[in-house]
């Protein structure tokens, strides 16, 4: 045991372990990313854009390795899964995600909706799929998949967005039961709404539908959580730590929402 660090984060179920990490390279990913290197992590960073990747992975150092991946494309995944199967990858953290239409559900195109669950739940199933095999064969492992509080409470305009998150929590529930007999543990982070330039264009995108300001509609927002405030990327990285160094934790849901939603 190694002791909890300053910032209250424990490591040392971290340490020296191979995670692998979608969307790695930029907002959550990124903070997660170098969370789980600061902690004593290897860490593979996927992604489809290279660039991005290489930058967090000069901000990591030696222990990161680059990987490009379509986490929607059966065979992008098989191909990973082929080039990383002399890794001892026992952490799957699946955070790749896209935001989908901003619109009425009778106004988005079924091509739209598609494209949504293909990341957000066709990418989780696809990696699980493909990477929990040998966590089985191993009879240990974890599965960290981050969904949102969006659906847990109305999110207007956002349908496929808070419908694909919804079906992640639900993925990750029964996921947890069937591979709890080989020793894995498989659990949901749900974030709030996250400090940083993608809120940022949807209060400017509200604010030109509705009058007000930018800074208005980020205040009236941000008052229907308990802390009066939004999360920050380093919070969420904590909550998954957090997670990872829960072993009898499994098949939960956690909220990381500066009370956005109390449950």
């Amino acid at each position: 045991m190694t002791g909890t660090s300053p910032d209250g984060a424990s490591g040392e179920l971290v340490a020296g372990r191979t995670a692998l990490v979608t969307g790695a390279g930029n907002g959550l990913g990124r903070a997660i990313a170098l969370a789980l290197a600061a902690r004593g992590a290897r860490v593979l960073l996927t992604g489809r854009q290279r660039d991005k990747l290489a930058a967090v992975a000069g901000e990591i150092g030696a222990a990161a390795t680059v990987a490009t991946v379509d986490t929607a494309s059966p065979s992008s995944v098989a191909a990973l899964a082929a080039s990383l199967a002399d890794e001892d990858i026992s952490i799957l953290v699946n955070n790749a995600g896209i935001a989908g239409p901003v619109a009425a559900l009778w106004e988005v195109e079924p091509a739209e909706w598609d494209d949504v669950f293909a990341v957000n739940v066709r990418g989780v199933y696809l990696m699980c799929r493909a990477f929990l095999p040998p966590m089985i064969d191993r009879r240990s492992g974890d599965v960290v998949n981050i969904a949102s509080v969006s659906g847990k409470r109305p999110l207007a305009r956002r349908t496929p967005y808070t419908a694909s998150k919804m079906a992640v929590i639900g993925l990750t529930s029964t996921l947890a039961h069937e591979t709890g007999p080989f020793g894995i543990c498989v659990n949901t982070v749900s974030p709030g709404p996250v400090s940083g330039p993608r809120m940022a264009r949807n209060f400017a995108a509200e604010a030109a539908r509705t009058g007000q300001t930018a800074a208005q509609a980020e205040e009236e927002f941000v008052g229907r959580s308990a802390l009066r405030r939004m999360v920050t990327e380093d919070e969420v990285a904590r909550a998954v730590l957090a997670v990872l160094n829960m072993p009898g934790l499994t098949g939960a849901d956690i909220d990381v929402s500066a009370g956005m939603v109390a449950r």
